[in-house]
């Protein structure tokens, strides 16, 4: 059989070699085992996508929150003590809508920062600074430690590029992933758990597999 005969000759072609090659690696180069795979990667990362857009959404609506009401301004990030890393992260946010007409407002600025930043606030570098005086605030249902949470939204964070870049997800614990998700949504919201059930299709594709 030569190259053109192969059937599955397009998938490293229309995938990238650099790509598809994680998933041929995974399965000792067989092409229809990782391309099942792949396919499989898709659609359970489909599945995971809106439980994962409200968990991003509401986490980092519940500590601007918290923000807002503890420096008394939109804009907190102005006055906050915040290091130079989320500082500069702050200015790349700003930075992509500095191209509009007017100045970014702060509601603009906050849907433009990334995961990374809101999560950081979260690390040891703020837990004087920000979590003991405002940012526990922001999970109501949640009765721990900071670097306890701090570690599962680091988990949370993983997964979520993982699905948006559709890498492997070999190694990972799905089910205990999309069990966090909702103990996270019980920390941040009495409602969003039971909401997020109605629509939920992971428990389905996991069972697919």
């Amino acid at each position: 059989m030569t190259a053109t005969d192969d059937p599955n000759a397009w998938i490293p072609q229309a995938l990238s070699e650099a790509r598809f090659g994680k998933y041929l690696d995974a399965h000792g180069g067989d092409v229809d085992a990782a391309f099942h795979m792949y396919v499989w990667t898709v659609s359970v990362g489909g599945a995971f996508y809106p439980l994962l857009h409200f968990a991003e959404i509401t986490l980092r609506n519940a500590l601007h929150s918290a923000l807002v009401a503890e420096f008394g301004r939109e804009d907190w990030w102005t006055v906050a003590p915040l290091t130079d890393y989320s500082q500069n992260l702050v200015k790349k946010a700003q930075e992509k809508i500095s191209g509009s007409a007017t100045p970014p407002n702060p509601n603009q600025v906050v849907a433009k920062l990334t995961l990374g930043f809101w999560v950081s606030l979260l690390s040891d570098t703020y837990d004087r600074a920000l979590w003991v005086p405002a940012l526990h605030r922001a999970f109501p249902g949640y009765k721990g430690r900071r670097d306890r949470l701090h570690a599962e939204l680091e988990a949370l964070r993983d997964l979520r590029n993982r699905v948006m870049h559709f890498s492997p997800l070999k190694g990972r614990d799905l089910r205990a992933d999309h069990a966090a998700i909702y103990r996270l949504y019980g920390y941040l919201s009495a409602g969003l758990s039971a909401a997020m059930r109605k629509i939920d299709q992971v428990p389905n594709v996991l069972w697919q597999r």
